[in-house]
């Protein structure tokens, strides 16, 4: 069997792994696991990933799980334009140091937004106080800026001239508060320019197409009962 993908683009790492997959033409069966629905939690998934997380690649017996070993298992398996993940050692190095910040910083706060502002009250039916939000909200703006500041500086995209697997996951990274109407290109040009070079880059259609799912976050239903029970501790521990 040849390369399967196991993925929910509710996720932002499945919706990074999906679109440079896409984008670099690179063959794969899609096997859709629900995040909402506990699927991920099931006996058969865990044989995929002990861990019951998305995303996961099956490459014949090889099975491999974490976003980012993904995105560089696909760069160095197929022929992928150089830009992505360059060959000279320093660019090299500011992908990886991005790779390696984002986990506890960027994707963090933008996780605990979209859940903050929609998951936990409309899905999960658990409101979150106004003191909380507004500290969520206060860490994302200080994170962005680090992101401004530290890695696009005065760049076109986060490492150079050209787009990166940097760029990929921080854009679908960001899509998490946008889903939940958080404003937070309005006061930051320089990011917004730099979001949308790389919406042209990836291409829109395939981009709309990736973040069709978390676009609707905000009319999801209800989560199941059954489901919630199993998901809150689990989302709480992710999101601290």
């Amino acid at each position: 069997m040849g390369l399967e993908l196991f993925l929910d683009l509710l996720s932002q790492p499945c919706r990074a792994v999906y679109i440079f997959a896409r984008k670099n033409s690179i063959p794969f069966e899609l096997r859709i696991v629900e995040l909402l629905k506990g699927q991920h939690l099931s006996e058969d998934f865990a044989l995929v990933n002990p861990a019951q997380k998305v995303p996961a690649l099956k490459d014949g017996d090889f099975t491999l799980t974490e976003s980012v070993a993904i995105l560089l298992y696909l760069t160095r398996k197929f022929q992928v334009p150089d830009h992505w993940y360059p060959q000279e050692l320093q660019a090299r190095a500011r992908v990886d140091e991005y790779l390696s910040w984002q986990h506890t910083n960027l994707r963090r706060h933008c996780l605990r937004a979209l859940w903050h502002k929609i998951m936990f009250p409309v899905v999960l039916g658990e409101p979150v106080s106004p003191e909380i939000l507004e500290t969520t909200l206060a860490e994302l703006d200080l994170t962005l800026q680090i992101l401004e500041d530290n890695f696009l500086q005065d760049k076109a995209f986060l490492v150079g001239p050209h787009i990166s697997l940097a760029d990929l996951v921080a854009i679908t990274e960001l899509m998490h508060p946008v889903s939940a109407g958080c404003r937070i290109y309005d006061s930051r040009p320089k990011l917004a320019a730099w979001s949308q070079r790389v919406e042209a880059e990836v291409g829109r259609p395939l981009f709309q197409e990736a973040h069709e799912v978390i676009l609707r976050a905000g009319n999801f239903p209800p989560a199941d009962p059954s489901v919630k029970q199993k998901l809150l501790p689990r989302v709480m521990a992710m999101i601290g």
